[in-house]
């Protein structure tokens, strides 16, 4: 399909055969690469996209998105109905007699309860814990129990058994306030209540996300452990290994060799079991990213869930070949309304339409450390907006699109994507040596950049502090990093250092802001602005930049109060404005496209919706006679990225 030197390939066969390798079950029904190894399956401290694709796979929330409507909608899923009040503010699930988790147990009211308590505790430290203070009274039991952890901290007691003691007691205090406080109940095993602080038009989606699907309490419980000298709850991770995790979707766990595959079998006790198509699925870890695309080809997989392979432009451009000489029959199924995906099926057989990029819902851009100083102790430059703003300007943005990525994937100056979600209008973002700029227009901006360099202490680039650009190996980030630091030294005179990490490494530094500026991504997790703007207030957990303005907190509290959505829409927008035009903690690159690589004429369940969320519970492989009645197909116009409806997690 694309050509590549005979000894990557050779590297990406041993890559294959390491990991197909000593295999002791026979082959799944469903065999899927996922890329790198799931990071976690505690649900409430997940965040990356490959341990929430898995999760979807394993476990079910309230509610579930239907992933072949436009809209996104929302569907029941372990509840069967729910009300809403008048004012928007309180939501009744009513939990189906038949959930059941993959041990036989039934799936309660209460086993939410449980679950978003974790989500709340400043414990677990979870990104998404700012998602569950939308519910009333958590805002003041996290504050609370941050409080009272930090008291007992600094508290003397007499001995070891006494402080335990005092540990115990916290932990029944903090369940008695919890009960008191969050306006979370439920009114028996089957009525779950939850009050919102107020209306919140996305709150069903946001059921709908795998943080806020259930664990099981008899068994989370047992390794969520009470430290006796901090006082502090610490989750454990040994329930989420085979075989004693216990999930609530339609698969359980059976077996998981780290860094290599991951079994899954059908739950039986799962209440739409009759649904499934596949019996068992096999998740595989491949990160290199020629083996990736070499799996595929070889058979060893059916489905690539994200290829980040260096020449994915070729596998573009052949694909666009491939329509061209297809285009009068490309065109009449384009004219009936179908999906690039269904277009595909129909198409004759041929290598180049395996390979699908779609748009998605997610943008790609770069952190600058907003805090005061530097890791190793020295005066932070990026700490000035007026430097930000500087380094944003003197990017080549297009040049990144077109020359180093080469997916049609469009310049991005906004971190929400523009058009997106209806009745948001996204700020113009701030203007930078790209967009099809003349020379002369080109140094007018970086003449501009180099002033507010001035302004803000560096009248000498050469003088300013070598940066860094933290980012991970492989998906073509080093590339971008090049690019980035290349215009960095064209435009404004500033030294500039790569500095390249392993995944894990890289996502510890990156939460632990160890960085100057570094690579990151984001795709949305329900379709409302806040998704994106949520990310940069002060207390977020996915807040990687440190960023701190206490008049865009207030912006966004605002807009969380406003019940006219016309105004409600209008106060985001000046919020992104100011993030965007101003502040600018991150500056966005490009708005993504997806790769997907898979045979839609042997395999389907597969959806092009901009939000890339694949239920892969779905798939059903085409030919081996187990269902293969349920080709679907979306509507076109979600091909063309128009997104009304939106979303993911992220990348």
């Amino acid at each position: 399909m694309v050509k590549v030197l005979a000894p990557v390939l050779l590297l990406a066969a041993a890559v294959v055969a390491s990991i197909l390798s000593d295999r002791p079950l026979p082959r799944a029904d469903f065999v899927y690469n996922n890329g790198n190894d799931v990071s976690t399956l505690d649900l409430q401290r997940m965040s990356w996209s490959m341990d929430l694709r898995v999760a979807r796979i394993l476990s079910e929330g309230l509610v579930r998105n239907d992933v072949f409507t436009h809209g996104f909608d929302i569907a029941p899923g372990i509840a069967e109905r729910w009300e809403v009040s008048d004012d928007g503010r309180v939501y009744t699930f009513h939990l189906r007699d038949n959930a059941r988790w993959s041990n036989g147990e039934p799936i309660v009211a209460g086993d939410f309860v449980f679950s978003w308590r974790r989500a709340l505790l400043p414990d677990t430290a979870a990104d998404y814990f700012a998602l569950f203070q939308m519910i009333e009274g958590a805002t003041e039991f996290y504050d609370w129990r941050t409080a009272a952890l930090t008291d007992f901290a600094g508290q003397d007691f007499a001995n070891g058994e006494a402080k335990a003691q005092g540990a115990r007691q916290l932990w029944a205090e903090t369940e008695r306030r919890f009960d008191e406080l969050v306006q979370l109940h439920a009114l028996d095993s089957r009525t779950l209540e939850v009050k919102l602080v107020r209306p919140t038009p996305y709150f069903l989606d946001l059921c709908a996300f795998a943080v806020f699907y259930p664990v099981y309490p008899a068994l989370v419980s047992q390794y969520d452990r009470l430290d006796e000298t901090t006082g502090r709850i610490v989750p454990e991770a040994g329930w989420t290994k085979p075989p004693h995790l216990v999930t609530s979707g339609a698969f359980m766990l059976t077996a998981w060799r780290f860094k290599r595959e991951m079994r899954l079998e059908q739950n039986p006790f799962w209440w739409d079991r009759d649904s499934l198509d596949v019996d068992s699925i096999s998740v595989l870890s491949i990160e290199d990213p020629n083996a990736q695309v070499l799996a595929f080809q070889t058979g060893a997989v059916e489905f690539c869930a994200d290829i980040t392979a260096a020449y994915r432009r070729e596998m573009y451009a052949k694909k666009q070949a491939f329509y061209s000489e297809h285009w009068d029959e490309y065109q009449t199924l384009l004219a009936e309304g179908l999906d690039q995906f269904e277009i595909d099926r129909r198409l004759p057989e041929d290598p180049r339409k395996h390979a699908h990029i779609v748009p998605a819902f997610g943008t790609y851009w770069f952190n600058f450390n907003c805090k005061p100083e530097l890791p190793d102790g020295r005066p932070n430059p990026f700490a000035d907006a007026r430097v930000r703003r500087a380094f944003s300007m003197a990017i080549d943005k297009r040049t990144i699109t077109e020359e180093v990525r080469g997916l049609g994937e469009p310049v991005a100056r906004t971190i929400v994507p523009p058009g997106s979600i209806g009745g948001y209008t996204s700020p113009k973002g701030l203007d930078c040596i790209s967009d099809g700029k003349t020379p002369a227009e080109q140094q007018a901006i970086a003449q501009r950049a180099r002033a507010l360099l001035a302004e803000a202490g560096w009248p000498d680039p050469a003088k300013f502090p070598t940066v860094e650009l933290l980012f991970n190996k492989d998906a073509g980030h080093d590339v971008i990093a090049q690019a980035i630091a290349k215009d960095w030294g064209k435009w404004l005179g500033v030294p500039t250092n790569l500095a390249q990490k392993e995944v894990k490494v890289f996502r510890d530094d990156l939460k632990n802001t160890n960085f100057m500026t570094s690579r990151a991504g984001w795709y949305g997790d329900y379709g409302d602005p806040t998704t994106f703007l949520d990310l940069s207030r002060t207390e977020d957990g996915n807040n990687d930049r440190k960023y701190a303005n206490p008049e865009y907190d207030a912006l966004l509290d605002a807009a969380n109060l406003e019940t006219d959505p016309e105004k409600r829409m209008a106060m985001l927008s000046e919020a992104e404005r100011m993030i965007m035009d101003e502040d600018l903690p991150m500056v966005p690159l490009f708005h993504y496209a997806h790769v997907y690589m898979f045979n839609a004429s042997k395999l389907s369940g597969i959806n092009p919706h901009p939000r890339t969320n694949q239920n892969l519970f779905l798939a059903d492989v085409l030919g081996d006679g187990k269902g293969d009645d349920k080709v679907m197909n979306m509507p076109l116009k979600v091909r063309t990225g128009d997104g009304r409806a939106s979303g993911m997690e992220r990348n």
